[in-house]
């Protein structure tokens, strides 16, 4: 029977779901990789519409990344948008839209916390990118509540989970459940709720963002979680886990990774005190833990110090951990490290199991994931550089200077990197160990997120638009053909 599930969840870890893109990283193990897309673009021209096979208007401020699931694209944002004018002011949304043409289907929207800012950050929506199983959606809400909605919405006239949705109708969420953070862990989430989460087997996976007061010199919460699983189908707490307790430097933005490592389940979690935590799945017991600061740094208020905590998301891939440190972008750049880790360890395996580190001058603070493919290694700092390291020696090999911060992440889809910046580039590389760029296009607004490729089709969100980026030449060939019959 164990032989059963083991081999059944090899089978999930690997299985994509049509060539939709229903999570943050594609797949659990959040490697930024997609081996099933073809056709993707290299250039699109928003002003001639080259390329561009719709455009939609978000809110005025967006972080979190689109996810594709069955003729549907999910995006997070905040209310400017006015979708629902008779629903005024700030909030947090989550934004469903029809994969083929764009078309506005329905939101969740949830009201902003009272403790303001502090908790709650005014227009900055829902970050969390949704992860999406079946016609279940998952997300963490600004309101730092885990929630499970159907992806229908009210579509299917029929309201399958809670009956008191504050706000109803046919363009709104049919929510199934929600798990308040605050009320029932006593959770302090430092400025928003962010983590996205993922779903393995029956539990729900996540960071709490439990971190400092507004002043930044203490922790009111300090016995709250900071990890925690709860199941999908009830919404009901499986397990929390305190680590960090009273050691949380700022901030927990990040999310968590799940991968089977020489056939030990693992849940990777990046931690406010800038250690890495694997933890068992079943229980939040603590399996190893890893630094990823040097022993003598300092952590100083305004990021003025030497040691970082970590908001980029890491990855597990080949039975190793790759994750480099940051902070606040608001702290700005600053030396950064970034790692490759022996995931087979126990205990404090820092001194012990470290495969490689780059850092200092080589590499900055960072809150982008690592995308892996072929021996090679993408990834990015805030200050605005792209890099190709060889994987197994973790020496840089080219590096390209966006000449504007970074925020997201790298991409592999299609044999191409993609890269987003805060000047609204997007630059797409060869796959390549040698630098080449095979396009450079413009979209209006800043690019905080991650390119998202789904079903022959780039979906990038930037700070206000939603754009579906497809090759128009596949087109162009089919109706060359019928012109031919």
């Amino acid at each position: 029977m164990r032989t059963c599930i083991i081999v059944g969840l090899f089978i999930a870890l690997a299985f994509v779901n049509a060539d939709d893109w229903t999570m943050w990283g594609g797949k659990v193990g959040r490697n930024m990789v997609n081996d099933v897309e073809k056709n993707l673009p290299t250039k699109w021209d928003e002003e001639t519409g080259e390329n561009i096979k719709w455009v939609v208007e978000l809110g005025s401020q967006s972080y979190g990344n689109p996810v594709v699931s069955n003729g549907k694209v999910f995006v997070g944002s905040n209310n400017e948008g006015l979708k629902d004018p008779k629903i005024k002011g700030d909030k947090g949304n989550i934004l469903c839209f029809n994969e083929k043409d764009g078309k506005f289907l329905w939101q969740a929207v949830h009201d902003k916390l009272n403790a303001g800012r502090v908790n709650d950050w005014p227009l900055q929506g829902i970050c969390s990118t949704p992860f999406i199983e079946g016609d279940r959606l998952y997300y963490v809400s600004n309101r730092c509540e885990v929630v499970c909605a159907d992806t229908e919405g009210f579509y299917d006239d029929e309201n399958d989970g809670a009956q008191d949705e504050k706000y109803k109708g046919k363009d709104k969420a049919d929510i199934i459940w929600t798990f308040d953070m605050i009320e029932e862990l006593g959770v302090f989430p430092h400025n928003l709720a962010t983590s996205s989460p993922i779903v393995v087997g029956d539990m729900v996976y996540l960071l709490t963002s439990n971190g400092v007061d507004e002043a930044h010199l203490n922790i009111p919460s300090p016995r709250a979680p900071s990890f925690i699983a709860v199941n999908k189908k009830t919404g009901e707490l499986v397990w929390e886990n305190g680590d960090p307790a009273d050691k949380i430097l700022h901030g927990q933005w990040s999310s968590p990774a799940y991968g089977v490592v020489k056939g030990r389940e693992q849940l990777v979690c990046p931690g406010g005190d800038g250690l890495v935590y694997s933890l068992d799945p079943k229980t939040g017991e603590v399996l190893w833990t890893f630094d990823c600061n040097p022993k003598d740094s300092v952590w100083e208020l305004g990021g003025h110090g030497t040691r970082n905590n970590l908001v980029s998301t890491p990855v597990i891939y080949d039975d190793k951990v790759y994750i480099g440190v940051g902070q606040d972008p608001e702290h700005g750049e600053g030396i950064g490290h970034l790692y490759a880790i022996d995931a087979t360890g126990s205990g404090d395996i820092t001194k012990t199991h470290t495969i490689w580190h780059v850092g200092g001058k080589d590499f900055g603070r960072t809150m982008s994931t690592a995308a892996i493919r072929d021996g090679l290694m993408y990834n990015c700092d805030l200050a605005g550089f792209a890099y190709c390291i060889d994987l197994e020696k973790g020496k840089v090999l080219w590096r390209h200077d966006m000449e504007a911060a970074i925020w997201g992440s790298t991409i592999i889809a299609d044999g191409k990197v993609y890269l987003g910046d805060e000047d609204g580039d997007v630059v797409v590389f060869a796959h390549s160990k040698e630098k080449k760029i095979l396009g450079e296009s413009l979209l209006e607004g800043t690019i905080y997120t991650t390119p998202s490729p789904a079903n022959e089709t780039l979906y990038i969100a930037t700070q206000s638009r939603l754009y579906a980026i497809a090759s128009t030449k596949k087109d162009e060939k089919k109706d060359e053909k019928k012109d031919e019959k």
